[in-house]
């Protein structure tokens, strides 16, 4: 049974984020990079859902030299919460942004030779001189400058004075993928455009490619800094890492039950009535968690949720802010024994009830996605309590 829960007083559904879990994975994944290479924490999608500023702060305290964000706005709520450490935006920016850009002390990725030079423009015109990372493409065909350019285009560019160079990077497609050919061939070909831009008598600033998966399993790619993303938050980015490495899972989903009824046998429960009571001494219990909260829709009559330490299976369509779970009295062998529930009890969606656990990856396998997604939805609307 969860125990000593707070929950928001305006609505029973909120996410509970474990802080020292973040702040132990930060430092388990610390561990594992060399002592020379510095350590960038990401926290785009606020924090894959978990809240960035708190966690970034637990992360500074476990090591985080760095931190990396997917939009300008993203790095500016950093900063006017006090985050005074390198933040690296992910990918270029509208040209629109770079006046914020020069004014926040933000890096964006830069791989447009008109943005870099909108860049350097402001930054020299504000009297300073902005920093980017220049993102590499080898191979995963997203972002950055071809990797056989890359020497061209920084050429191109830094002659202005008011732009400097402070890291160069790509991202690894298949790095989850032990023994995979086409992680080797990216891993040459970022090798090749470094080199060739080292022997252009240029500045790479720090050298980057390292996600979590290549930073827990390919330790001779980490070069001068890692980027750690997923791992952070206690969630695996593959079957391999964990052999590798403990880390503790920091979100948990919860609510209250709102409405407890024990329907005639027959009745039916939520949109297209797809469900229907089918024994005497069924409780239908009503959550007020939905699609909207992430809790998607096709997971309707395929999950369970825990309550009293049993698990209980959801029935019925999930609707955008309520869903709706059956639990049996008396043993009905339909369902697992559970004792009547009540009015306010609490229902764990995601995390632990006493030896009961729903894991993001478990959640992940009946949606069809991965444990990335499961964690950035039910950040998106639910209250977020720190515990």
């Amino acid at each position: 049974m969860v125990r000593g829960i707070r929950s928001p007083e305006d609505r029973w559904a909120w996410v509970e984020i474990d802080l020292e879990a973040i702040r132990q994975n930060t430092a388990a994944i610390r561990r594992m990079i060399e002592r020379d290479a510095q350590m960038m924490c990401v926290v785009k999608a606020d924090a894959y859902g978990h809240g960035a500023v708190r966690c970034a702060r637990a992360m500074r305290r476990a090591g985080a030299d760095q931190f990396a964000v997917a939009t300008v706005a993203e790095g500016v709520e950093l900063r006017e919460e006090g985050i005074r450490e390198p933040i690296l935006i992910l990918s270029e920016p509208p040209l629109e942004t770079v006046q914020t850009i020069v004014d926040y002390d933000l890096s964006p990725t830069v791989y447009n030779r008109d943005y870099a030079l909108a860049l350097g423009e402001c930054a020299a015109a504000a009297g300073k001189v902005a920093t980017y990372h220049l993102a590499v493409d080898t191979g995963m065909t997203r972002i950055g400058i071809n990797w056989r350019d890359a020497a061209e285009f920084r050429r191109s560019i830094d002659f202005h004075r008011g732009i400097e160079c402070a890291g160069t990077f790509t991202h690894f497609a298949t790095a989850d993928v032990q023994g995979d050919w086409d992680f080797g061939m990216q891993t040459r070909r970022f090798a090749d455009a470094v080199k060739s831009i080292q022997e252009a008598g240029l500045e790479t600033g720090l050298v980057h490619c390292a996600n979590t998966p290549a930073t827990i399993l390919h330790p001779e790619v980490h070069l001068d800094m890692c980027r750690a993303g997923i791992g952070l938050y206690g969630l695996h980015p593959a079957f391999e890492t964990r052999r590798k490495v403990r880390l503790v899972p920091a979100m948990s989903v919860r609510g209250r039950i709102t409405r407890v009824e024990r329907p005639e046998v027959g009745t039916g429960v939520s949109y297209g009535l797809t469900y229907r009571v089918p024994k005497p001494n069924i409780q239908i219990c009503t959550v007020p968690i939905g699609y909207a909260d992430g809790l998607s829709r096709n997971l309707s009559g395929n999950m369970d949720v825990l309550v009293n330490g049993e698990r209980c299976r959801q029935v019925g369509r999930i609707c955008m802010d309520q869903f709706m779970f059956a639990v049996t009295v008396n043993n009905v062998r339909a369902y697992r024994p559970v004792r009547a529930v009540e009015y306010g009890d609490v229902v764990t969606i995601l995390g632990r009830d006493d030896n009961e656990f729903i894991s993001a990856d478990d959640m992940a396998a009946r949606r069809d996605t991965i444990n990335y997604e499961v964690v950035c939805d039910f950040g998106l609307r639910l209250k977020k309590i720190y515990v």
